[in-house]
C-alpha cells in the first residue's frame, strides 16, 4: 500500500487566484525525461551509497514524500523552462537538475534563517516555502522564468531565487560573490547581541550560503572562507553553514576527485561535514548536524554535498561538446529523483503507481501554471526597469545630541575624525570597519581614538582583504546595521569592486526594493602626494565607481565640505538606504596652507552636526564672468591657487566645486556657468572616461556653444614614483596658463566681432 501523499493545497502550488483544472501532461516529452519513465517501467531504481532507515535519521514517511514532491516540482520547472524557451516565452534555463537534494537541507533549518542561495537551489526554495503559510512557489518561479513584472521578488528583472517572506535575498550569477556577505551576515548576529538586540533576523539564527565546486576555486570564495575561519578560530561567534554543492564539473573543467574535501576537512575554524546529495536521508542527516553545530556552538560548518549536474549548464549548453557519451550516461544514471523514488518504494512510502501519478500530477500543475504565468505583463519601459535601482526610504534612526563643537580651524583629517565621533555617538547602529582603523587610527589618523571610545565591536580592524571588508559591510547592512567601511587606498578597491557593482548596488534592483544594503564607503585616493607610493597610492581611476547604477560618489575639496558630505552620506544610508562612496583626497588630509607656508587658509572651522551637503549641491567661489572653472577635489585647491595669480593680472575666475561626482545636477552647473565667456573643466582623473566628458556633453546639450568649453585633465597614464609624480596631472600653473590663454582668446574674438560689426555699420553708412 502506498502511504498518503504529502499535503499540496492549491495556494501552495498554483496561481493565487484559483486552483488549476485537470491539464494533460505535455505530449512533447523531453529526452531528459526518458530515463525516469524507463525506471518507472522497469522498476530499476539506483540505490544510495548508504542504507539509512527513516528512524536512524529521524525522518517520517510523510516528510520523505514531501521532500520528493519538492524535488519533482523543481525538476518539472527545469523541464518546462526548456519548452517555454523554445516558444520564446522563457528566458533563463540554468536549472537545478541533479541538485534537488538540497530540499532536505531546507527542511533542516528554520524559515527565518537567512539563506544566500546558489542558482541551482530551486528545490530548497520550494521546500522552505512549505514552512510559511500562503506561499505559491510554482507561480512565483514561473513568473520569474517568464520575466513577468508580477514576479514577486525581482519584478521581472531577472530569474532569481529569492523571497522576502522566506528570508532568501536574491542572487544572480553567484560565482562566489555572495560568500563574503554571508560571512558579514553571520557576524552581524553576534554584533546585535552586543548592541542589546535588534536586526532583521532572530538572534539565534544561522546564516546559510550555497555555491558550486567550481566557485570554490574563486578568490572571493577563498577569501570568505578564510575570513570566517579566521574569526571563528579566535572565538568570534560565526553561526554560518557554507554548502558546497559538488557536482564535479565547472562546465568543461572537472573538479579533481577529493579536491573539495582535501581543502576543507582540516581547515582551522571550520567543522567539515559531507553527505551524498543524491540521498535525501543522508543529506537530511548531515544537514541536521550542521544546523545543530552552527546554532548551538555559533561556529561555521562546511557542508560538502556531493551531487550531479544534469542537462548541461543551461538550456543553450551542448555538453556533448566537452563530455563523453559515457560520462553523460553515467551522470544520468545518478539522477537524485531516481534515488529518491527508490527510497520511497523500499521504505514502503509510495509504490510505483503512486510515484508515477505524483510525477504526472506535478508536471500537469507546472504546465497549467506556466500558461497562466506567460500571460502576465512584462516590463515595457525604461522607467519600469529602473524603478528599483534607488531603494525606498525608511525612518531614520539618528538620536540627536547636544554637541559642543570645536570651532578651531583645522585640516580635513581632523574634522573628519570629529564628524565620525559625532556620528558614532548619534547612530547606535553605526559600525566602522577597515584595515588598521582601530588601534592605529588609520594610515592618516582619520579614525584615531574612535575604537577606544566605541569599542572594537563597533570600530573593527579587519583582515587585509578588500573583498571581505566590503562583504562584511553588505552582510551587516542586510541585518539592519549601517556600516562605514574604509578602503585604505583607491587602488586597493579594484580587486574587490565587484562587491559594489555585482552585489551591493544590484540588490535593490533585483529584489524590487524589498532588500537593501545601505552603507558608506570611505576611500582614500587621488594623486598629488609629492611622489610617495607611486600608482598604488596615487590612483586617479574612478570611472568604475561612476559606472555603477544607483551608487553615489562624493569628493570633498576642503575640511568643512568633508564634514557636510560625510554627514549627508550617513543620512542617505540610514534614511534612504543608499550606497555612498566618499572619495577623500589624501593630499588634502593634513594640508593647512593655500598660498604660502603658515597662511592656514586651507583650515576650516567644524560646521557642526547639522551641516549636510545634499546630492548635487554645488560649491561656488568668485563671481567673475570671463571664465568659469568647474572642478572637484584637489582641482578646487589648485584652481584657488591659480585664481590668486590671475586676480593679480586682472582676471577674476569663477570656481564651481562639483562635490558630488555622480547624480550631478547638470541644470545647476549650467546656470552657474552660462553667463561666463569661457568654461574650463579641470579634471584630475584620466582624460578618457572622465567626468569632464560628461560635463562638456551636458553643457552642449543645454545649448552652450562648444567653442566656449574646454578641458584640462590628467593624462591617460599611471602615476610614477618620485619627482615625476605630478607631471601627468593638472597643476596650478597649468590652470593659470590655460585660463590666461582662454581669456585672451576670448578678448581677441570679441574685438574681431566688434570690428566686423563696425565695418558692416560703416559700409551701411557709406551706402
Amino acid at each position: 500500500m502506498a502511504a498518503p501523499l504529502p499535503h499540496h493545497s492549491p495556494p501552495h502550488h498554483s496561481p493565487p487566484h484559483h486552483s488549476p483544472p485537470h491539464h494533460s501532461p505535455p505530449r512533447d516529452r523531453l529526452p531528459q525525461e526518458n530515463r525516469f519513465y524507463a525506471a518507472l517501467r522497469d522498476g530499476d531504481w539506483p540505490r544510495p551509497e548508504r542504507s539509512w532507515r527513516l528512524g536512524d535519521v529521524g525522518l517520517s514517511a510523510t516528510a520523505l514524500a514531501e521532500l520528493f514532491e519538492s524535488q519533482l516540482m523543481s525538476r518539472h520547472l527545469d523541464l518546462h523552462a526548456r519548452r517555454l524557451q523554445a516558444r520564446g516565452e522563457a528566458f533563463y534555463t540554468i536549472g537545478s537538475a541533479g541538485h534537488e537534494g538540497n530540499a532536505a537541507i531546507a527542511r533542516a533549518f528554520r524559515a527565518t534563517d537567512p539563506a544566500f542561495l546558489h542558482y541551482r537551489d530551486a528545490a530548497f526554495l520550494i521546500q522552505r516555502s512549505r514552512a510559511v503559510p500562503g506561499q505559491t512557489p510554482l507561480w512565483d518561479l514561473l513568473l520569474s522564468f517568464a520575466a513577468s513584472a508580477d514576479d514577486p521578488i525581482s519584478g521581472g528583472r531577472h530569474k532569481v531565487l529569492g523571497s522576502r517572506a522566506l528570508n532568501v535575498p536574491p542572487q544572480t550569477s553567484t560565482i562566489a560573490s555572495h560568500l563574503p556577505k554571508a560571512v558579514g551576515a553571520a557576524y552581524s548576529l553576534g554584533l546585535w547581541r552586543r548592541l542589546g538586540g535588534g536586526g532583521e533576523w532572530p538572534a539565534d539564527s544561522v546564516v546559510l550560503c550555497s555555491f558550486g565546486d567550481a566557485s570554490f576555486n574563486h578568490s572571493t570564495a577563498q577569501g570568505a572562507l578564510n575570513a570566517a575561519a579566521w574569526a571563528a578560530y579566535q572565538g568570534t561567534p560565526m553561526p554560518l553553514v557554507m554548502i558546497c554543492e559538488d557536482n564535479g564539473i565547472g562546465i568543461s573543467t572537472s573538479t579533481p576527485r577529493g579536491w573539495i574535501e582535501a581543502g576543507m576537512r582540516a581547515r582551522p575554524g571550520f567543522h567539515y561535514l559531507s553527505c551524498d546529495g543524491l540521498d535525501l536521508l543522508d543529506t537530511w542527516r548531515a544537514a541536521r548536524e550542521a544546523e545543530r553545530i552552527a546554532r548551538t556552538r555559533k561556529q561555521p560548518v562546511f557542508l560538502h554535498m556531493r551531487c550531479v549536474r544534469l542537462f548541461g549548464h543551461a538550456g543553450s549548453d551542448a555538453q556533448q561538446a566537452y563530455m563523453t557519451p559515457q560520462r553523460i550516461k553515467a551522470d544520468e544514471a545518478r539522477d537524485p529523483l531516481l534515488v529518491s523514488a527508490g527510497l520511497l518504494q523500499r521504505h514502503g512510502v509510495l509504490d510505483t503507481d503512486a510515484i508515477a501519478a505524483l510525477y504526472r500530477s506535478v508536471g500537469e500543475r507546472v504546465a497549467h501554471v506556466a500558461e497562466e504565468a506567460i500571460r502576465r505583463p512584462r516590463l515595457a519601459t525604461a522607467e519600469q526597469v529602473m524603478a528599483s535601482i534607488v531603494p525606498p526610504p525608511r525612518p531614520g534612526r539618528r538620536r540627536p545630541r547636544e554637541e559642543v563643537v570645536d570651532a578651531t580651524p583645522a585640516p580635513m583629517a581632523k574634522l573628519l575624525n570629529q564628524a565620525l565621533q559625532r556620528l558614532m555617538a548619534s547612530y547606535p547602529h553605526l559600525v566602522m570597519a577597515g584595515e588598521d582603523i582601530g588601534r592605529k587610527g588609520g594610515v592618516y589618523g582619520v579614525t584615531q581614538r574612535l575604537q577606544a571610545q566605541f569599542g572594537p565591536h563597533r570600530v573593527i580592524d579587519t583582515l587585509l582583504d578588500e573583498q571581505s571588508i566590503l562583504g562584511l559591510g553588505i552582510g551587516l547592512s542586510h541585518n539592519g546595521l549601517v556600516p562605514i567601511l574604509e578602503i585604505q587606498f583607491l587602488a586597493y578597491l579594484h580587486n574587490a569592486e565587484d562587491q559594489l557593482r555585482g552585489e551591493a548596488a544590484t540588490l535593490s534592483f533585483f529584489s524590487n526594493g524589498q532588500y537593501t544594503n545601505p552603507m558608506v564607503v570611505r576611500i582614500a585616493g587621488l594623486g598629488y602626494q609629492k611622489g610617495f607610493g607611486g600608482h598604488f597610492h596615487n590612483d586617479n581611476a574612478i570611472a568604475v565607481l561612476r559606472d555603477i547604477p544607483g551608487l553615489l560618489v562624493a569628493c570633498p575639496s576642503n575640511a568643512a565640505d568633508a564634514v557636510g558630505l560625510l554627514q549627508e552620506a550617513v543620512r542617505l544610508a540610514d534614511e534612504e538606504q543608499r550606497i555612498v562612496v566618499l572619495l577623500e583626497p589624501i593630499a588634502l588630509y593634513h594640508h593647512r596652507d593655500l598660498l604660502e607656508e603658515g597662511d592656514q587658509r586651507w583650515c576650516f572651522a567644524d560646521p557642526g552636526p547639522e551641516h549636510r551637503l545634499p546630492v548635487g549641491e554645488l560649491g561656488c567661489w568668485g563671481e567673475g564672468h570671463e571664465l568659469a572653472i568647474v572642478t572637484y577635489g584637489n582641482g578646487v585647491y589648485l584652481a584657488r591657487q591659480a585664481a590668486a595669480r590671475l586676480e593679480a593680472e586682472g582676471i577674476a575666475p569663477r570656481i564651481v566645486d562639483l562635490r558630488w561626482l555622480t547624480a550631478i545636477d547638470h541644470d545647476a552647473v549650467y546656470h552657474r556657468v552660462v553667463d561666463c565667456d569661457q568654461v574650463l573643466v579641470v579634471d584630475e582623473c584620466r582624460r578618457s572616461g572622465s567626468i569632464s566628458e560628461e560635463l562638456v556633453t551636458a553643457l552642449v546639450e543645454r545649448g552652450v556653444e562648444s567653442r566656449r568649453l574646454h578641458r584640462l585633465t590628467a593624462e591617460d597614464s599611471f602615476i610614477p614614483l618620485g619627482r615625476a609624480a605630478t607631471v601627468t596631472l593638472p597643476s596650478s600653473e597649468a590652470i593659470a596658463e590655460r585660463a590666461r590663454h582662454l581669456v585672451r582668446s576670448g578678448c581677441k574674438e570679441e574685438r574681431a566681432a566688434d570690428e566686423a560689426a563696425q565695418g558692416t555699420l560703416a559700409g551701411s553708412d557709406e551706402a
